[in-house]
């Protein structure tokens, strides 16, 4: 995807506002994949230094900055879809058509200035808990490191679901309104029947098939990350293991879905086949 849509974009003066969200969802998830690589190595192999203070909440935060962008970028697709290819004849919908291209660079900075934000408290707080929880008991009450502890948990708790909201409120509303055009176009195409198929039906669809699986993928990484901030399971232990893989396995299976509705994208692994089983002469 990153390929295909910066191929888009080389030499071109105005980027094109799909292939620039394109860029940036794909750009932001590998960087989230060798995120998580790099967290587990340094949690297998170098254990004690990952839990220095500067390490672990660096590590921590950018984690949490590459999640937030990631999801925002998806909301922001979806958005895309819902106003380019829905059919709604409302003013404020015609207006968004027609300036589109111009908001999306927007879109993307608020979503990366938002993501940014977010993740900052990340940096000391994910710490502060992690030294109450591992703190002998002769350092420290035992109950006042609890409380502490817990209501530390309860702020990264809040921020975590205030920050995951609004993104997965703009996916559901978008959802919503695009599987409403399709439900209304497709009526007027049974009571207009031609026999022929619609191309703009079948745009419908697809756009419903990319959303609808992004929908689902929000809220099974959304599931499997609380349970881990709410450190639900032991360090190291099976549901643990399948919650890390679960959340790792989401963004490359939406991924899997844009490259399967998207014949660009299709396009290019084809033609890379091509060409390496290609003769050299």
């Amino acid at each position: 995807i990153l390929a295909a849509s910066s191929s888009s974009c080389i030499g071109s003066k105005t980027w094109p506002p799909y292939d620039m969200i394109m860029i940036s969802l794909s750009s932001s998830r590998i960087t989230l994949q060798c995120w998580i690589i790099l967290d587990l190595f340094l949690t297998i192999f170098c254990e004690p230094s990952y839990f220095e203070e500067n390490i672990f909440g660096f590590i921590k935060a950018g984690y949490m900055f590459l999640i937030y962008s990631s999801l925002w970028f998806g909301a922001w697709l979806t958005v895309f879809y819902c106003i380019k290819v829905s059919s709604f004849t409302q003013s404020f919908f015609i207006w968004l058509k027609l300036r589109i291209a111009r908001l999306v660079p927007w879109m993307l900075l608020t979503s990366w200035l938002c993501s940014f934000a977010a993740a900052i408290p990340f940096a000391w707080d994910v710490y502060s808990v992690h030294e109450n929880i591992t703190a002998p008991s002769s350092m420290t009450n035992s109950s006042a490191r609890r409380t502490n502890r817990n209501d530390r948990l309860t702020s990264l708790t809040y921020l975590w679901n205030a920050s995951t909201a609004l993104p997965l409120i703009l996916s559901v509303v978008s959802s919503v309104l695009l599987i409403r055009s399709v439900w209304v176009h497709s009526r007027e195409m049974q009571n207009n029947a031609s026999g022929f198929r619609d191309p703009s039906l079948e745009a419908h669809m697809k756009a419903i098939k990319s959303v609808c699986s992004l929908l689902f993928f929000y809220v099974t990484y959304f599931i499997a990350f609380t349970f881990l901030l709410y450190n639900f399971f032991l360090h190291f232990s099976t549901p643990k293991s399948i919650c890390i893989a679960v959340m790792a396995a989401c963004p490359t299976g939406h991924t899997m879905v844009l490259i399967w509705s998207n014949p660009k994208f299709r396009e290019l692994p084809a033609r890379i086949w091509h060409h390496t089983n290609c003769p050299v002469r």
